[in-house]
């Protein structure tokens, strides 16, 4: 555990509780966070941070070598959403950040990183059930496109230069903490806090859009696991598929009615219905499961007694504090 850590992307919504999850193994110490501003004043305060430009190859290497670092968590991104309103910016941002940590780890600067895929790197020509870990990729999204082509990268780096590269492809998200960044997935968090707070809930997305979804602290347990994994054990170097439970919007709803029966909601489908669509409903992610043991814990029944449980603390404590 002797690890000199850098989280790139650390006030984001995975990077900002990955960051809390290393540095409970880790010390705080150990952990340096980064971004490019202040915008999340948690993570900010809750041990080093440093402002780290992800484009800029100085300036991360100047932060490597300031702290010695040794391990690389790349969590800077622009999501599906959000890349689709600003395509060159996502392509910049999520491939010059990617080019600048492998070049590092092939130049021996640092020697392992951690870097997230999608199931946007799938498409509408790519099986939508239990979508096998090596199958027809085609992603009509620029996030998609910059994910697909990233894993092509971080297999070729570690191919050619034997870098200690290591990535999942991650489903939705969902956490009670932070919230969302502009992703296709978003409703599912954004659900639980409409819930609470005005008891309805209009969805992007059409009732029946079944995507695959996982609980935060199964998707940081699987950053975590697979960079504990040995070396060897990690035996597919583009991306793993990872994959908890699978719903739509009408059966998430559904599970919020038991604990508030009073809860409607309504449907407006936008342009995020057909990214929606161009994704795997099930995905099958044997491989993680057998090579390093991966395993989910959260079911939706779970995961929404968790959501509401916490967001109604944290909207009374909202309140209390306004009162």
């Amino acid at each position: 555990m002797g690890s000199k850590i850098l989280i790139i992307g650390a006030c984001g919504q995975i990077g900002s509780e990955l960051t809390f999850a290393l540095r409970d193994i880790y010390g705080d110490n150990n952990v340096v966070a980064s971004d490019i501003s202040y915008s999340n004043l948690d993570v900010v305060n809750s041990g080093i941070f440093e402002i780290v430009d992800a484009q800029d190859y100085a300036s991360v290497k100047t932060c490597v070598e300031k702290f010695n670092i040794d391990t690389v968590y790349l969590m800077a991104a622009l999501l599906s959403a959000t890349g689709e309103k600003y395509p060159m910016k996502a392509w910049d941002l999520n491939m010059t950040s990617l080019f600048n940590v492998l070049n590092l780890a092939r130049d021996k600067f640092i020697k392992k990183v951690f870097w997230p895929s999608s199931i946007a790197v799938f498409g509408p020509t790519t099986p939508v059930n239990y979508t096998p870990q090596y199958t027809v990729m085609e992603p009509t999204t620029v996030y998609g496109i910059t994910k697909q082509v990233g894993e092509r990268w971080c297999e070729y780096y570690y191919s050619k230069y034997g870098v200690d590269v290591r990535s999942l492809r991650y489903p939705g998200i969902i956490s009670w903490k932070t919230l969302p960044g502009g992703g296709t997935t978003d409703y599912a968090v954004e659900i639980y806090h409409e819930a609470i707070k005005q008891g309805k809930y209009e969805c992007f997305l059409k009732a029946d859009t079944e995507l695959p979804m996982m609980f935060m602290d199964d998707a940081i347990k699987a950053t975590i696991d697979i960079m504990h994994a040995k070396f060897e054990d990690v035996k597919i170097r583009s991306s793993y598929n990872l994959a908890a439970i699978s719903f739509t919007p009408e059966t998430i709803a559904e599970s919020i009615k038991k604990h508030i029966p009073e809860f409607k909601i309504s449907y407006k489908p936008d342009y995020r219905q057909d990214i929606a669509e161009s994704w795997p409903k099930h995905i099958n992610d044997s491989y993680a499961r057998e090579d390093w043991k991966w395993k989910h814990q959260f079911g939706l029944e779970r995961i929404t007694e968790d959501m509401l449980m916490h967001l109604k603390k944290k909207y009374e404590d909202v309140l209390n504090k306004t009162d």
